[in-house]
């Protein structure tokens, strides 16, 4: 068999891959004359034949043009069925099933470009110069042969003699309908998705996997012409009658009708390449993903995992975790956005200094970010605050976290109080209770305040007993504290202590649930998927950490907080945890709790007493619309909450907003945990150990 060259795909620079003389476009021509060869011979039409990976699919430049249409006259991915890549003949989008959604040729390379590596990827992203090597990809007759079977099974259902035997429609067109446009979700996704098979040009190996239309396509997403359209201002909340009242999502992670092979697949999944088991993990079942996504950084390396007791329910919740964090990464359609300065929005638009930012020195010393200057315009997001009830403009840079423009940068945010749900009562409910767990876990950690423990004994449920033992297998000790302070819903962190005093000796997580049981369940959990690798993370980087022990300025990304803490050296700033005032049955820490919790069987209910305790807290609860075309499909609804005046989550010392918010020092008072507000002297300064 005949290999060719491991040339990248970007082996021709941006910008000038259809010249004629360039390696990918001479393959083209000539795959193209083959094809259209074997057209001739059986009276057929000539297949169009359109190369990707040798421009940015993603670049304004080609959405300016129309598509990747090269210079020389070659199609544009979106006007062929046969896309020629450094490795790979990809057929389609095609599909068999009428009705369904559909998607252009646009939408793949658009999707297939996400997958590549680091390396390509900057290469066609960042209009790198490369240079060619060698003639690739090299197009034997045999190839090409296969090439033409495939397009004739995807375009007519078999091989040339069965021609008409089953009409199976090209899946492309600019005016083709979107998938997630349509009042009613797809029941069952990946049978009427568009299909695209794939030849491996060195092995010949053929796979065919479904397409997720992409939103962001310049040919067959539709234009939304204002900010609201693109945005949904989410109406009043409306009741949402509960399966069981104990329970706090209306359906279960695995009834989702989610497009599993569409997001992940090696040719155009939305979310990655493949999901991967861990089956050596001693503590859970885990499950995870990842995907490059480009932020304010370049290219970061986002996973997304499931870590449940069983490997079915953690694929279930990686799917859904990750799709949450396609939603809150990036905005996922074309609507425009409202540009101005927050002096000219005035009390339409939520002012982001009510949301934290950095201290002076930050800004003076860092290049990355600058201070927020209400004169300068820049983008907003349409949001509605449920205190005010009334729309509310939103910087975008506070909402889409990997996203941001140089007029923004005043602020570096996380997926902080983001969640998917089956509606958007519950996609609130749930983005709130992130809120509220990580301001309590910061007041407690900053404040240094004294946590009472929670006695595990008195916790009947099985899987807690069952985490605590698999912990103690791995060495740890686990505790868990109510971490409340001025807010009812329960919230508990937890710390497994290494026995042994070795590399992780300490690991935090935390959890917050309408019910108690499960608050102790999620903080444990949580820290069952660290324990196992810490100690490892540890080890291999002893000079890093202890140089972060001896100047927390080193602590600058979300893995180096948890780590520091793995250092059994820095035990001695946890003494409020290792050493409680006190420890108290379950049952008789949330008392008053019980009796306050609704039982209404009612989701809104819930959302509102959330709602409430935050507006009395001093705080507005905004809801913004993060929801994507594939997750409508599903029926699925992702938001981003916001409770400015709470405390928000931050990685890296000197970018940490927490410290210079009032809340920080009022709350412990408010909730009547002391007589005065928290003077500096008092508070814990050092890095969080949130993982």
């Amino acid at each position: 068999m005949t290999t060719h060259a491991a040339a990248p795909e970007a082996a021709a620079a941006p910008g000038r891959a259809g010249r004629p003389g360039r390696p990918l476009e001479r393959a083209r021509r000539a795959l193209a004359r083959g094809l259209a060869a074997r057209a001739r011979a059986g009276s057929l039409p000539t297949p169009r034949v359109a190369v990707i990976g040798a421009v940015n699919a993603m670049g304004e430049r080609q959405h300016d043009q129309g598509g990747s249409r090269e210079a020389d006259g070659g199609p544009g991915p979106h006007e062929a069925l046969v896309h020629l890549a450094p490795d790979a003949v990809l057929i389609g989008p095609w599909q068999d099933t009428a009705g369904g959604a559909t998607a252009c040729g646009a939408c793949l390379a658009i999707r297939w470009q996400r997958l590549r590596t680091r390396s390509e990827r900057d290469a066609l992203e960042t209009g790198l110069v490369t240079v060619p090597v060698g003639d690739w990809p090299p197009l034997p007759d045999h190839t090409v042969d296969a090439v033409w079977a495939l397009y004739l099974r995807a375009t007519t259902g078999g091989p040339a003699q069965d021609a008409g035997t089953r009409h199976v429609t090209p899946a492309h067109g600019a005016a083709a309908p979107r998938a997630g446009r349509s009042t009613a979700p797809t029941p069952a996704a990946d049978p009427v998705l568009p299909r695209v098979t794939r030849l491996d040009l060195r092995t010949l190996l053929v796979r065919t996997v479904p397409l997720l239309p992409e939103p962001l396509c310049p040919h067959c997403a539709p234009a939304v012409a204002a900010d609201t359209a693109g945005d949904a201002v989410p109406s009043p909340l409306v009741s949402r009658p509960k399966p069981d009242p104990g329970g706090y999502r209306l359906r279960r992670p695995g009834d989702h009708p989610l497009p599993t092979e569409a997001l992940a697949n090696p040719v155009c999944g939305v979310l990655g390449a493949a999901t991967w088991r861990d089956v050596t993990s001693p503590t859970t079942a885990p499950v995870a993903g990842t995907v490059f996504m480009r932020g304010y950084a370049g290219l970061t390396d986002v996973t997304w995992s499931g870590q449940a007791n069983s490997f079915a329910r953690s694929r279930d919740l990686a799917f859904l975790e990750g799709m949450e964090r396609y939603a809150g990464t990036h905005r996922r359609d074309r609507a425009s956005m409202t540009v101005d300065s927050l002096a000219n929005l005035g009390d339409a638009a939520l002012d982001p200094r009510t949301c934290g930012l950095y201290a002076p020195e930050t800004y003076a010393a860092d290049p990355m970010v600058a201070p927020f200057d209400p004169e300068r315009p820049i983008p907003w997001v349409t949001g509605y605050s449920l205190r005010d009830e009334r729309p509310v403009l939103v910087p975008a840079r506070l909402v889409y976290y990997s996203a941001g423009t140089a007029a923004d940068n005043f602020v570096f945010e996380c997926s902080n109080g983001c969640a998917i749900g089956s509606c958007t009562e519950e996609a609130v409910l749930h983005g709130l209770l992130e809120l509220i767990e990580r301001d309590a876990f910061l007041l407690g950690w900053y404040g240094d305040l004294p946590l009472t423990e929670i006695d595990l004994d008195s916790c009947a449920s099985p899987a807690v007993r069952a985490m605590i033992a698999r912990a103690a297998l791995q060495g740890y000790d686990v505790h868990v504290f109510d971490n409340r302070v001025d807010l009812a819903v329960p919230v508990v962190t937890g710390l497994a202590v290494r026995r042994d005093d070795g590399p992780g000796a300490l690991a935090f997580a935390a959890g917050a649930a309408f019910d108690p049981e499960v608050a102790v369940e999620s903080a444990v959990a949580e820290i069952l998927t660290y324990i196992p690798h810490l100690p490892r993370q540890v080890a291999e980087r002893p000079d890093e950490l202890a140089a972060m022990a001896r100047d927390y300025h080193l602590v600058r990304r979300l893995p180096d907080h948890a780590a520091l803490f793995g250092l059994p050296q820095m035990k001695r700033y946890a003494g409020s945890y290792l050493r409680p005032p006190a420890l108290r049955p379950l049952g008789a820490v949330y008392a008053g709790w019980q009796q306050r919790r609704p039982g209404t069987g009612d989701l809104l209910d819930d959302v509102r007493l959330l709602r409430d305790d935050l507006v009395g807290a001093g705080c507005d609860v905004i809801v913004v619309d993060q929801t994507t075309p594939e997750q409508r499909c599903a029926g699925l609804v992702t938001v981003c909450t916001l409770a400015p005046g709470l405390l928000p989550i931050d990685f890296g010392w000197a970018r940490q907003r927490a410290l210079h918010l009032p809340r920080l020092r009022t709350a412990a008072r408010r909730a009547g945990l002391r007589a005065t507000d928290l003077t500096d002297a008092e508070l814990r300064r050092v890095p969080h150990p949130f993982p």
